[in-house]
């Protein structure tokens, strides 16, 4: 159990991805209906708009989002490498200039972690340098030895704050595909003593098999006591693997980007909307489910829509689509209390291969 000040979070667990504040064409009720117990939000794309001091004024990010549950936000280390042209780094920060109108943004460890408090959210995440070649060992120790320092410095500038806003400080361990760097990291960032532990540097290009291979030895090296968290992944397989090997928390937005563009995950594999097999089947999306969508309409109707491409269509798909994951999340706390995991994980995987379409 993660405990925080706005409740407490049954892991392992997924976080529905709200980067700018809201999960995208789902209301708070919505969510909650589905089972959800955490969100992700990004608190650099929040300071930039609508800003940290109107966030505060309108009562912190809780009650600006409608959400009274836990939130977590990332720190913009991601937004180093995901909006690389618009980004300088050196051993201060990074320095953006904002894709909303070009204005210049710097961002420190010691900034991020200002921001995150005053957001008022449940569990901040430390600024890391994430780098775009994670298989290249230059690169990533050049990444893996600049977080360590941020981390020194952000752990410094959270310790000295006076007010307690309640926000938890997660490190982030870096080193690419490497082992022997992520160790290194690994044993320096646990010394510094933080509440929790996230994977940070993976899924961002480099192949598959090195990703698990990574991910598979990085938990490992991180306190099974502490929650430890894989960054911005995954599929229902991915969490299924990464769950087995000791993963606590999660975050991607495959749910609801999948839901926008008609795609569906079910108990037998992944469905897509627009197919004409869809067009009079009177069926739910998934006989196992029990989500708004799969209770009141059939996959005719929904084809219907997708074909349309009528608002609707996402917003159903994307109910459905998190509440599959909040299910299988469900389904992988069953398993691992009940001892019989691995008799899970065969049969998930076996379930999955008899496809939809």
């Amino acid at each position: 159990m993660l405990h925080t000040g706005h409740g407490t979070v049954a892991t392992p667990a997924f976080m529905p991805v709200g980067t700018f504040g809201a999960v995208r064409g789902l209301t708070p009720a919505q969510l909650e209906s589905a089972g959800v117990e955490i969100l992700l939000a990004n608190s650099y794309h929040l300071a930039l708009r609508p800003g940290v001091e109107t966030i505060r004024k309108l009562g912190g990010l809780h009650r600006f989002m409608g959400w009274e549950r836990p939130i977590l936000t990332d720190s913009g280390g991601f937004q180093m490498f995901s909006l690389a042209p618009l980004v300088s780094v050196d051993e201060q920060g990074a320095i953006f200039r904002s894709h909303i109108d070009g204005a210049r943004f710097e961002m420190t460890p010691e900034k991020s972690v200002a921001i995150q408090c005053d957001l008022g959210v449940d569990v901040g995440m430390v600024f890391d340098s994430v780098t775009a070649r994670p298989s290249d060992r230059d690169d990533a120790a050049r990444a893996s030895e600049r977080t360590l320092r941020w981390t020194r410095r952000a752990k410094v500038a959270y310790d000295e704050r006076t007010v307690d806003g309640g926000t938890e400080l997660f490190a982030i361990m870096q080193g690419g595909v490497f082992e022997d760097l992520r160790e290194e990291n690994a044993a320096a960032v646990v010394e510094l003593g933080f509440p929790g532990y996230a994977v940070g540097g993976l899924s961002v290009g480099e192949a598959r098999a090195e990703t698990m291979a990574t991910a598979r030895h990085a938990v490992g090296l991180l306190p099974e006591t502490k929650p430890r968290y894989m960054m911005g992944m995954g599929t229902p397989q991915d969490l299924v693997d990464l769950c087995g090997w000791g993963y606590d928390l999660f975050d991607c937005v495959i749910p609801t980007r999948n839901g926008r563009n008609g795609s569906v995950f079910t108990s037998r594999g992944t469905l897509t909307l627009r197919n004409a097999a869809h067009a009079v089947d009177p069926r739910p999306l998934d006989d196992d489910c029990d989500c708004y969508a799969c209770g009141h309409f059939s996959r005719g109707y929904l084809h219907h829509l997708a074909k349309r491409r009528e608002m609707l269509a996402a917003v159903l798909a994307s109910i459905h689509n998190i509440r599959y994951y909040q299910r299988l999340m469900a389904r992988i706390r069953s398993a691992l209390a009940d001892d019989r995991y691995e008799d899970f994980a065969q049969r998930f995987a076996a379930a999955r291969e008899e496809g939809e379409s």
